[in-house]
């Protein structure tokens, strides 16, 4: 039986063709993405859409080292600025993963932004971000659109960026998809 090659589309640095000029910086930024949204609106808030057990694109299995079948700990939320979706982000550990601080802050989060607490814990580091332009063969592109009130209409694809945050030995993985009213915001803070 012949294997097909696996070919990571995660890129640690997105190529310039094809990405907007205004949605670079949002891609390639490595401080909170949080707090670059509060700092270009008025009004910020999380909606929790679901905080589960679930399996696993086999991308981000890969990435946290789990295998076919195992289940992980999943949290997706969209992030909007004044009244206006503009990122559908999923956060994924491991269910051997989730003790003491990762646990804690899993249990306690709520409808609070998680990059606030990532970043603010010195005890977390991050590894490098990656971006990948997400189409509608991919599953993570329908649970964004299925997101979003009404008939709302996406482009063929979106770019996302997701990294891994660290604490004592054990992963965390954040993805987050930059839907099209990301670029209705002001490139500079308000």
């Amino acid at each position: 039986m012949l294997h097909r090659p696996f070919r990571e589309t995660w890129l640690a640095c997105p190529q310039r063709a094809g990405i907007p000029p205004r949605l670079r910086p949002w891609l390639t930024d490595p401080a909170s993405l949080t707090a670059r949204i509060r700092a270009r609106c008025s009004a910020f808030r999380v909606r929790v859409l679901r905080q589960c057990a679930g399996s696993l694109h086999p991308d981000e299995r890969r990435l946290l080292g789990l295998r076919a079948g195992e289940t992980a700990l999943l949290r997706e939320v969209l992030l909007i600025a004044d009244g206006r979706p503009v990122v559908f982000a999923r956060s994924v550990v491991a269910r051997r993963d989730l003790r003491g601080g990762w646990l804690r802050l899993w249990r306690g989060i709520g409808s609070r932004p998680l990059g606030a607490a990532l970043f603010s814990d010195r005890r977390i580091s991050r590894l490098p971000l990656a971006c990948a332009r997400i189409g509608v063969t991919d599953r993570r592109y329908h649970l964004a659109r299925r997101s979003l009130a009404g008939d709302a209409v996406l482009p063929p694809a979106l770019w996302a960026r997701r990294s891994v945050f660290r604490l004592h030995g054990r992963s965390l993985m954040v993805s987050e998809f930059f839907l099209p009213a990301i670029l209705e915001l002001p490139d500079d803070p308000l």
